[in-house]
């Protein structure tokens, strides 16, 4: 990961990726200094001054950290800069999903987790002092719902990556810096973009997989190359059923205000407590209706993957239990 390159390392993120912008642009106009010169050697030997000119635009350099190449079209140079600064920003969380599940390391360059069934204990073998441990169960949760539901939830699984990697004491101003890069908050970001950039990132071959309720209220991201028979029951155990517990438990809570809020004085109270009941009712049936007629029969099959099989055959067979891929659902 560029980023995290002591090469390009500086105080904050915001200088780190201005030192390494620096750096590619330097490149890209090394590239076509030389492909300049050699159409220049090129024309010469063959006398061809009349006919062709040496220039190279700058789209025409095949760097995927030149923006002119990697985008094109008629952007301006401001609006080729923004892009390149967002899509960076979308590798960085890329990279750290990849950290969250073992696939890569900070401390370790490479492919740390990449065969069938590896586990956290084949990754603390290869790294045994990790600064940045994965998930022990593979499984990293999504919720689309307001509130903290799980400590290893995405979000803050990735604020404290944000921390270790680049330092507690400039967290505030690096996270600024993402997600104004990014144009919406990383929790959003992570509900709303990462599977669909994830899909495109692979060409439809995703090696995260993400089990989702119909209306997206429950999610929950695993890697493919750990998943285990008995993946979907723990998504169905340990966060399906603890998330509907936890919302039941609000639900009665908000249903105490309401009781409390009985009053003339007090209307507006509880025609918020009784909106959010509605709410939360709403996103329990979606996921009693998924836990019933998809994940739980899944869980019960403890269905086997063969990865030399590809993704194309395996996705299909956990069914309607993971995000529908077009092509692959």
């Amino acid at each position: 990961m560029p980023l995290l390159t002591a090469d390009y390392e500086a105080e904050t993120l915001a200088e780190t990726y201005a030192n390494l912008r620096q750096h590619w642009q330097a490149m890209t106009l090394e590239m076509q200094r030389l492909e300049v010169e050699n159409n220049r050697i090129f024309i010469e030997a063959y006398g061809l001054q009349d006919e062709l000119t040496p220039d190279v635009p700058l789209n025409e350099i095949t760097l995927t950290c030149n923006p002119h190449y990697r985008y094109g079209g008629n952007k301006t140079e401001a609006e080729l800069e923004t892009q390149l600064q967002a899509d960076t920003m979308a590798e960085f969380l890329s990279y750290a999903v990849g950290c969250m599940f073992g696939r890569y390391s900070i401390d370790q360059s490479g492919l740390i987790l990449a065969n069938q069934g590896d586990t956290l204990q084949h990754y603390l073998a290869k790294v045994p002092q990790p600064r940045f441990t994965p998930d022990a169960d593979n499984v990293i949760p999504l919720i689309d719902f307001d509130g903290d539901w799980f400590e290893d939830d995405i979000g803050e699984r990735f604020k404290h990556f944000l921390k270790i990697t680049l330092g507690a004491e400039n967290y505030q101003a690096n996270l600024k810096f993402i997600e104004d890069a990014l144009g919406k908050d990383v929790r959003k970001y992570f509900l709303k973009d990462f599977y669909a950039d994830h899909v495109k990132r692979y060409k439809k071959r995703p090696i995260y997989w993400l089990f989702s309720s119909p209306k997206g209220t429950f999610n929950a991201l695993i890697y493919l190359h750990r998943y285990q028979p008995d993946t979907a029951s723990i998504v169905l155990n340990d966060y399906l059923r603890e998330f509907r517990t936890k919302l039941t438990a609000r639900k009665q809570a908000l249903e105490q205000v309401g009781i409390r809020s009985d009053t003339k004085e007090n209307q507006g109270e509880k025609t918020k407590a009784l909106k959010a009941i509605a709410k939360i009712d709403q996103a329990l049936a979606e996921i009693n209706d998924y836990e019933r007629d998809i994940l739980y029969p899944l869980a019960t099959r403890q269905i086997a993957l063969d990865l030399d099989d590809g993704v194309k055959v395996n996705y299909p067979k956990l069914g309607k239990a993971l995000k529908s891929v077009a092509g692959l659902s």
